[in-house]
């Protein structure tokens, strides 16, 4: 008796896709960036932490979706990339509208968060804090300066460099959702889908080749 591949592939197991740990790590912080520095009643704060979540939700969902169809799991995975991409913008919104400075792709900078492998929300805000306290003992030439200033300063400084660290983030995830949806597409191309399994299951049920 020939086995046949299962009608219903294995599916889910979206927790262990790096782009949903990356994508929740960004609705994470994402959350505690708005709640601190966005106006909360605003429809900005409203919307930020929502295209946070969309692209968490949709990963999901689309793997979930993907034992029956490779079009929805194609389709989802898109809206989570787009809405990675939205909240993209609206983090550089915040940094131009207040005349803070985005990180340019050879800031070294990038690099250190993304090597410092965070976890957690935790994780980037001790490294915000950590970044901000290094660069605060430096002057503009690069030589080492006494700091003179006060905790709240400090704390006020790190607005910038927290939007920053969260754009970080939202390029890894993007880019990782970027090889996924290539992948999916290949293998729906390659593949087919529920539809074309199941014609080829009963057409074998009949004895048809």
């Amino acid at each position: 008796m020939t086995e046949h591949e299962p009608l219903i592939p294995k599916h889910g197991g979206y927790r262990k896709l790096k782009s949903f740990q990356i994508a929740q790590l960004v609705y994470d912080v994402t959350v505690r960036f708005c709640d601190r520095y966005v106006e909360r009643r605003s429809r900005t704060h409203d919307q930020m932490v929502q295209a946070a979540r969309s692209g968490v939700q949709n990963i999901a969902e689309g793997s979930q979706a993907s034992g029956t169809s490779k079009k929805t799991e194609l389709k989802l995975t898109n809206v989570a990339r787009a809405s990675l991409e939205e909240l993209r913008l609206d983090y550089e919104d915040f940094l131009r509208q207040r005349g803070l400075p985005l990180w340019g792709r050879s800031d070294p900078r990038r690099a250190d968060l993304i090597d410092r492998r965070p976890a957690t929300a935790d994780d980037v805000a001790a490294w915000v804090k950590e970044t901000c306290g290094r660069d605060g003992q430096r002057g503009q030439d690069g030589q080492k300066a006494l700091s003179t200033r006060s905790t709240s300063s400090t704390t006020s400084d790190y607005t910038d460099t927290a939007a920053n660290a969260a754009l970080v983030l939202i390029a890894v995830a993007s880019s990782l959702l970027d090889r996924q949806l290539s992948a999916q597409a290949a293998a729906f191309e390659q593949a087919g889908g529920f539809t074309e399994r199941l014609y080829k299951r009963r057409r074998e049920a009949k004895g048809l080749k």
